[in-house]
This record gives structure tokens, sequence and C-alpha cells, in this order.
């Protein structure tokens, strides 16, 4: 006999690799109950999660008694209803980030877990990628002495194939893509730093994708639509029916610990490419790729003209499984977290600022770039996570 955890999984959609990395038969966790509206993600289960029960429905596997902890991975609308109702079931709660969609949606997740004493994991996944524990290190070691601003490129090739043909191009379920595909750069920028946003100010726009051809409502997504990416942007079709959200977006931001930082983003261009830039006291680190076979680079005995080769140059580590083998090891802090509780790399604090910087950015792009203060958190919530929820 096995102690495996046993885990349902709400939403197995474009998020499936988190719960694959969950299914470990024999070695701490397996996916035991599997709930989704698609009937054809269903059919497929038997073949996936050798065992599982199979619901359309979220509450019936929340009313599963054997079902010791539970994933939230589905559209980030309906995160705040099926977390809370885990929560309130008593199952320790893994939600995909982002937290929610609006600060209050975060605020409510994060109260109900207090209130009911149940515990609540948030799946910011890239604080256990190689590239960002890499750069963590070096800066806690000294490298470029105190971090003062933080700069952070991210180039989104595929962004009008995998955003703008789904739920993901309509601002009422995600509020913007400056949260929804920022929340994990922004959490990463707060995690380096060490201090949350306290104010945003942002300029963005729909530039390339609101005049492109569109599917008409209840359209299926085209076959290949995650496999064939037309090039160039404009020759993209069968967009999402409502497309309001921006292709391009920037921000700054000031946080509370005094570091400045931005954060741009754009979804047609022609590469993949995700960059940081941390400069501090004594130094400037800057990572070239994000995955095994990248480097992290170190510029620290100025001042000179630019050296491609740095004074110090990293190895990201190499790593197995999906995103860069950041679920696997999530996923087994998680494990570790519902059984035991604990300290945690990730954050529902960190979580919710996230968001909340995300959230008013959005609303500051959208109102001519004035600046607007991040809502604070209640201290007695901060305090409630920073101790570990206990």
């Amino acid at each position: 006999m096995t102690n495996d955890l046993r885990i349902g999984v709400i939403g197995l959609g474009l998020r499936r690799s988190i719960a694959n990395a969950a299914h470990r038969p024999g070695k701490g966790s397996v996916v035991a109950a599997v709930a989704d509206l698609d009937a054809a993600v269903r059919a497929d289960v038997p073949g996936r999660f050798e065992g599982a029960s199979v619901h359309d429905d979220h509450r019936r596997l929340l009313d599963d008694d054997t079902v010791e902890a539970v994933i939230v991975a589905t559209p980030d609308d309906t995160h705040e209803a099926i977390a809370c109702a885990a929560l309130e079931a008593g199952k320790p709660t893994f939600v995909e980030k982002p937290l929610g969609i609006t600060v209050e949606q975060c605020d409510t997740i994060l109260r109900t877990a207090y209130e009911t004493g149940t515990r609540l994991y948030v799946g910011h996944n890239m604080r256990h990628m190689g590239v960002v524990r890499l750069m963590r290190d070096l800066i806690a070691r000294g490298d470029v002495g105190e971090p003062r601003t933080i700069w952070v490129r991210h180039f989104v090739s595929y962004g009008g194939d995998y955003y703008f043909k789904d739920w993901h191009a309509d601002r009422r379920r995600t509020t913007g893509l400056l949260l929804q595909k920022a929340a994990h750069d922004l959490d990463v920028v707060h995690w380096l730093a060490g201090g949350y946003t306290s104010r945003v100010n942002a300029f963005g726009d729909l530039m390339l994708h609101g005049d492109l051809p569109r599917r008409a409502p209840d359209t299926p997504r085209p076959d290949g639509w995650l496999r064939e990416f037309e090039w160039p942007p404009t020759e993209r079709r069968n967009l999402h029916h409502i497309v309001d959200v921006e292709d391009v977006s920037m921000m700054n931001m000031r946080l509370d610990n005094g570091v400045l930082a931005a954060y741009q983003q754009c979804h047609f261009s022609p590469d993949y490419f995700r960059n940081y830039t941390v400069i501090g006291t004594e130094g400037r680190l800057e990572n070239f790729g994000d995955g095994p076979g990248g480097e992290v680079r170190v510029w620290n005995t100025g001042p000179s003209d630019y050296r491609s080769d740095a004074d110090a140059v990293h190895r990201i580590p190499d790593a197995q499984g999906s995103h860069g083998g950041a679920d696997g090891r999530i996923m087994r802090e998680f494990v570790r977290f519902a059984r035991e509780g604990g300290a945690t790399d990730t954050s529902p604090v960190a979580a919710r600022m996230s968001v909340a910087a995300g959230y008013m950015a959005t609303r500051s792009l959208r109102d001519g770039g004035n600046p607007y203060d991040v809502p604070p958190l209640d201290p007695e919530l901060v305090a409630y996570f920073d101790g570990g929820q206990k």
C-alpha cells in the first residue's frame, strides 16, 4: 500500500501539465478525481489517470470524502467561486495563477482560507524555474549589491495564437493580459526585489489583433490551434469573437522598498524571449534565455564599455519536465504543504500582490496612463499567511 495524497483536479485544459506532474502513483500523490465541463476532456481521463473518477460538476468532486486535496485550474474568472468552495469543503487547495482577476477576488479567497483554516497554495511556478532561482541566489549573495531597479521585456511570439483565439481575449474573463500573462513576471520582480508594488502607471493598446477576422460566437476553435501558428501576425484568422484586451502593454512600478521596476509585453513579436535585467548598487545581472542552455551574466567591475562576456557567466541548470522542471517541483512542494503545512517558496500574499499590481496597471492604461496606488492587504491576513497559515 502506498500513502499517495489523493488529489482532485478541477479543470483539465491548457494547464493539464500541472495535473500530469501531480500524478505520481507510489511516489507521493495521485490524481484520484477530475471535474471538467468538456465531454471530450472527460472521455480522455481514464487513459490518462487510471482509476480516477470523472465528474461534469466540480461540486460532486468536492463532496467526495476520498479526495484529500484539490487543484483549481479552471479559467481565471472562475477561480474565486471554485477555490472558495474547495476551501470551505476543508480541502487543501492549489490555485493556478493568477489567483483572481480583481483585487477583491483575491482578497475573498485569502479571507476564506483564513476563516476556514484550510491550507491555500498558489501556483506561481516561476519561483521554481532554474533561471529565477539562479538570479535570486546571485542577488542574495551580493553579486550586484542591493537591487535598485529591475526591467523585464517579454516578447510573446505565439501570443496571437494562444491568447486571442479563446476566452483570454475577453477582458471580462481576464481583466487583461497585463494581469493574466504578466502575473508570473510581476511576482518574480517582487521576489527578486524583496518588496511589493505600491504605485503603478501604464500604457497599452490593441495595436494589431483588433481588426483581424474573428469566429462567430459558440464556434469551436480551429483544429491544431496550439500546434499550427500563423505568420506574419496580420495573417492570423479565427480569433475569439470578443477581442478587447491589449496586445502591447508597458508599466512602471514603484515598490514599497523604493525599488523602481518596468515591465513590457508584446504579442506579435517574431521570437519568444523573456529578459530580466537587475541593476544593484554594485553591479548588473541579465538572463540570456530562460531554460537549460541559457545563461545569467553578471557585470560588477565597471565602469566600462559594454562587454558581452561579462565578469561572470552562470549556466542555467538543466531540468526535466514541463516549464523547465518547475511543474514537478511546485507540485512536490504542494503535496508536502497539503500534508504537513509549513513554509513554502510560493506565497498567497505574493500572489495577491502580483494580481493587484497587474490590475491597477490595467486600470491605468485604460485611463490614459494616470497613476494608481495598489490597495494594501489587510494586515491580519498578511500576518496569517506570512506565519505559515497557523
